[in-house]
């Protein structure tokens, strides 16, 4: 029958649709209760959509990872499921193996819907692209301002050949019941769309209620925004009922009766269309009577049941065999499992298209021309089918269904659910499975695994061995939304070394609570006996004493775990602690050279990404800028498959390394990415330093209020008096005060730092410096003495390290404090004592300070001449790295010198022409296509899409007055400052 009613529902998504095709994509809520009409109202609007990529939730399937996303990518990933249900479906395949969490996905997913654009197919489109939307495409049909494409002609859009552009339309991505999708599909949606800028893309979500817990908060968010559109659908009016009713075959339904059912019903379209299935014309009568109440709908399953009893004995077994594979299987497959249900002479009187027309027929299952697979029409009836299977029949269908199926851990599943109670070698089986997921990291389809065998367990003892292990799972795929009740449950088991690992593991929170419970663990673990548990007890104590900053306890404990188990310690990040434990105890050049040759980031192992990650942040402690980068930037591009925690680390490091080399915008994008990685699998505790790096670099831009915003976060953390936390809400307070010009405000942030520096190696030279800011601090409030006291043990402890990097700072704090003194021959040794080191230091930021310094301390000295000198290249270092509030103090002081600034205007204003007009994301996304990447390399780089990309070019190429990416090239190479003659990386060879 044809659709009826919700005029102005679809208005508002056709509305939608127009602005997502003009370029601005759109998110769209539909909600609704249950049986209101969402799926038929979605439906209406898809009818002449020819891009879209459909996924729906299923109550029975809630807990299976990556389901919904299967159907959104099809069987390969690859993005082919396209129109309404096209995809592969949920339970088909291995796909969720594909990724190693939400965010994985969630790239695969972007990198779908680019594909579904046609982004990128043709030989030139990327500098095609580079124009901007507003520049004429021959190629793109839907561009403003030209013809509408033909929708009558057969869809070429999404084919391309090497001599046609890659044409560019709108597409449409829907989930439906939303409610029901497993949770890292949600995750994995809500990565993609959030990173959608420029695309045609309209998102719509499905859901009957949007409070509904089992949405992911972030989903909810986003559809709930005010820039998003809501569609809230109530029931039908009484004039639509009757047109309803008219289609249904049930006409004569007047005014007055259809007014009766509507407040019968209240609209309810699946409650109306039941009542006039079940009752057909005999309900007018009973509406026409206003004495007698109507009837209520049947229950939904009686309704499938009546239709299923009048099928033939093949299509009944067809739908039931379709019931038990799920909400949607392959005719071949479902046909191959209702073979245990038919007789051999039922078998041979039948053939399958025949049961499935009779199937579809009654309207138990629904087919599609070019769709390879069935469905059932609704969710609600294949519950009804699969639940009215009595248990012999329906664990016979399921060992059918695990014969026919090829996917290893789909056949499991049927197993599993055709047991009839405890079977201890098919829970062995499952064990194993998730045990090999788990080695993989394939942590979601682990859990489901352990889980599965834990309810086949034939004892006690092993239910809870297998439940520890899927918890652990879950916990490193991060789908363990109560902490606290998981917790509880396991508290109740039996005492023993996994159990006290796990609410160890659990309570990194509470450290006194999560080192007792560790201990208790490894009283309990024989490491010779039980290494794997040995392992994951010991990196729990390295990652405990990494948050305490122990250095050297993190680097033993986590030496201890690699060598008890090197691959099964349930964390991708055990090398780079045994690495960063030891520099932090002072041993980062000694380690540094014992590392052996490490390959390509493209080519290394997982194991070998860790060392490189390591061996980045300790060329970055120990000054190798260069090299740290250089490595840095490699991981980062590398680790796409990693767990998420992974890439937050490696964008965190890196976005470290590019602060100290001066490279600021480099490092806005990499925080933002770090930050929004943590954020969108609630993860944000794991990106606290990345908070207190992006508060520093905001500060030394001037832009105090996102400094602010970001320092203000982390103290949000301090509560539970952990180091870590409160060693960087502290530095990013005190670097927000330094660059406002407040020493008082400083002390105020440093101070907690005083009390903690004792329990921690908070004091290395090269790791998190501080001591210079705190000595700076006082000196500049008159406390000579504090100021010696914070600055006298970190010049000890560079002097033995031999730290040129940390000479110059700890130089540039102690002239600043003899100078305060009235010591000018002291404080004079001391700033040339840091240009000494300067010579040896790649950092920017430091050396332009040291200018700063010294030369404010010669014009006081009246020696002006030496002191421009000195300002002049402060000046100069500051220009080139935008850094207004220092910059502003150099001013004045060469001012204060009689001496204007040097150069021409050009020069002299910073921020004004070349790469300088380009936003960090501008200039990130410029750098890596002047370095030869397509835009679809850049956009996984970045973890954007690549309309995104195009977007960002549309805007580059103007602001740098360029047309192709070769000039794009020229412009920034001849924008870039190289490096200062003599200094530390300008001849380094990689």
């Amino acid at each position: 029958m044809e659709f009826v009613g919700r005029t102005d529902s679809l208005a508002l998504l056709a509305a939608a649709r127009e602005r997502a095709r003009a370029g601005h994509p759109q998110r769209v809520l539909v909600e609704g209760p249950a049986g209101i009409g969402k799926t038929a109202l979605v439906r209406r609007f898809l009818r002449d959509d020819t891009h879209v990529l459909y996924g729906a939730g299923e109550e029975a399937e809630s807990e299976l990872a990556f389901g919904v996303l299967e159907q959104l990518l099809g069987r390969d990933g690859t993005g082919d499921g396209s129109r309404p249900g096209g995809g592969n479906g949920a339970g088909s395949g291995a796909g969720g193996r594909r990724w190693a969490d939400a965010h994985a996905a969630g790239a695969a997913l972007l990198e779908a819907l680019d594909e579904a654009q046609g982004a990128g197919g043709a030989p030139d489109s990327d500098d095609r692209a580079a124009r901007g939307p507003d520049t004429p495409r021959t190629s793109a049909p839907d561009d403003p301002g030209l013809s509408a494409p033909d929708t009558s002609a057969p869809d070429t859009s999404a084919r391309n050949t090497p001599d046609t552009p890659a044409p560019y339309t709108h597409v449409t991505l829907v989930l439906d019941d939303a409610q029901w999708a497993d949770h890292l599909s949600l995750q994995a949606l809500t990565f993609a769309v959030r990173r959608l800028r420029a695309d045609r893309v309209l998102v719509l979500v499905v859901v009957r209620d949007a409070e509904d817990t089992r949405l992911a908060e972030g989903l909810r968010r986003l559809f709930t925004a005010d820039d998003a559109v809501r569609v809230r659908l109530d029931g039908l009016g009484p004039a639509e009922l009757a047109e309803l009713g008219g289609g249904m075959g049930v006409r004569g339904l007047t005014a007055q009766a259809a007014a009766r059912l509507h407040a019968h019903t209240a609209g309810n379209p699946l409650h109306v269309k039941a009542l006039l299935e079940q009752e057909g014309a005999g309900l007018l009568e009973v509406l026409g009577e206003p004495g007698v109440t109507p009837p209520a709908p049947k229950s939904f399953t009686a309704l499938v049941l009546a239709k299923l009893a009048a099928c033939s004995p093949a299509a009944d077994a067809l739908v039931c065999a379709a019931a038990v594979l799920g909400t949607h299987c392959t005719p071949a497959d479902a046909w191959e499992v209702a073979g245990a249900d038919l007789l051999d002479e039922e078998r041979r009187a039948a053939d399958v298209l025949t049961a499935l027309e009779e199937a579809v027929h009654t309207g138990l299952l629904t087919e599609s021309p070019g769709d390879p697979l069935i469905r059932f029409p609704h969710p609600l009836v294949h519950a009804a089918v699969y639940h009215q299977l009595g248990p012999s029949r329906r664990a016979a269908l399921h060992l059918s269904a695990a014969r026919t199926v090829r996917d290893e851990a789909h056949r499991l599943r049927h197993r599993a659910l055709a047991a009839a109670g405890p079977d201890p070698e098919l829970a062995a089986e499952l064990a194993s499975l998730g045990r090999k997921f788990a080695a993989e990291g394939a942590w979601a389809n682990a859990a489901g695994q352990l889980t599965a065998a834990g309810r086949l367990g034939p004892e006690p003892a092993a239910y809870e061995q297998y439940t520890l292990e899927a918890v652990e799972c879950a916990l490193l795929a991060g789908d363990v939304p109560d902490m606290g009740e998981v917790a509880q449950r396991i508290a109740q088991f039996t005492p023993g070394g996994w159990r006290s690992y796990l609410l160890g593991r659990l309570s990194l929170f509470d450290l006194d609570r999560a080192e007792a419970l560790l201990a208790d663990a490894w009283h309990r673990c024989d490491p010779a006996a039980e290494p794997v548990l040995g392992a994951r007890i010991a990196g729990q104590f390295a990652a405990l004493h990494g948050s305490m900053s122990h250095g050297a306890e993190m680097a033993e404990w986590a030496d201890l775990a690699i060598r008890l188990a090197p691959d099964d310690t349930a964390t991708d990040m055990i090398r780079v602690l045994r690495l960063t434990g030891l520099a932090m105890s002072g041993r980062a050049p000694q380690t540094l050279a014992a590392l052996a040759p490490l390959p390509d980031p493209a080519l290394a192992t997982p194991a070998q990404l860790e060392e490189l990650l390591g061996r980045g942040t300790l060329r970055e402690w120990t000054g190798d800028l260069t090299g740290a980068v250089r490595d840095l930037g490699g991981v980062f591009g590398a680790c796409h498959g990693r767990a998420a925690s992974f890439r937050v680390v490696a964008a965190t490091a890196l976005a470290s390394a590019e602060y100290r080399a001066g490279r600021w915008d480099d490092a806005i994008v990499h925080t933002d990415l770090a930050l929004s990685l943590a954020a969108d699998t609630d993860q944000p505790h794991i990106a606290l330093y990345c908070r207190m790096l992006a508060a520093q670099v905001h500060a030394v831009r001037g832009a105090f209020a996102k400094a602010q915003a970001h320092a203000r976060v982390a103290r949000v953390y301090t509560a539970g008096g952990h180091v870590n936390p409160t060693l960087w809400a502290a530095l990013a307070e005190a670097h927000l005060a330094r660059a406002q010009g407040r020493p008082e405000e400083v002390l105020a942030a440093l101070g907690p730092l005083l009390a903690l520096a004792p329990r921690g190696d908070l004091e290395e030279p090269g790791t998190v410096p501080w001591a210079d800011l705190l000595a700076e601090a006082w000196a500049a409030l008159g406390d000579e003495k504090h100021a010696v006291q914070a600055l006298a043990p970190y010049e000890v402890l560079a002097t033995q390290r031999g730290h040129h990097g940390a000479l110059l700072v700890a130089a540039r704090a102690r002239g600043t404090l003899e100078a305060a003194r009235g010591d000018t021959v002291a404080a004079e040794r001391a700033f040339r004592s840091g240009l000494k080191h300067a010579a040896h230091v790649e950092a920017p930021f430091d050396r332009a300070l040291l200018h700063l310094a010294y030369g404010g301390f010669l014009r006081r000295a009246g020696r002006r001449t030496r002191a421009g000198e000195q300002l002049r290249t402060a000046r100069d270092l500051l220009v080139r790295l935008d850094a207004p509030p220092d910059l502003g103090r150099c001013e004045r002081e060469l001012a204060a010198c009689g001496l204007g600034p040097a150069g021409s205007a050009p020069e002299r204003e910073p921020r004004t022409r070349g790469a300088a007009l380009l936003t960090p994301q501008e200039l990130a996304v410029a750098r890596l296509v002047a370095s030869g990447l397509t835009n679809r390399q850049v956009a996984r780089e970045l973890v954007i899409s690549v309309k995104t990309v195009e977007y960002h070019l549309g805007r580059i190429f103007p602001k740098l007055g360029v047309d192709s990416r070769t000039r794009l090239v020229a412009a920034l190479a001849a924008d870039e400052p190289g490096p200062e003659p003599g200094r530390p990386g300008s001849g380094r060879a990689p």
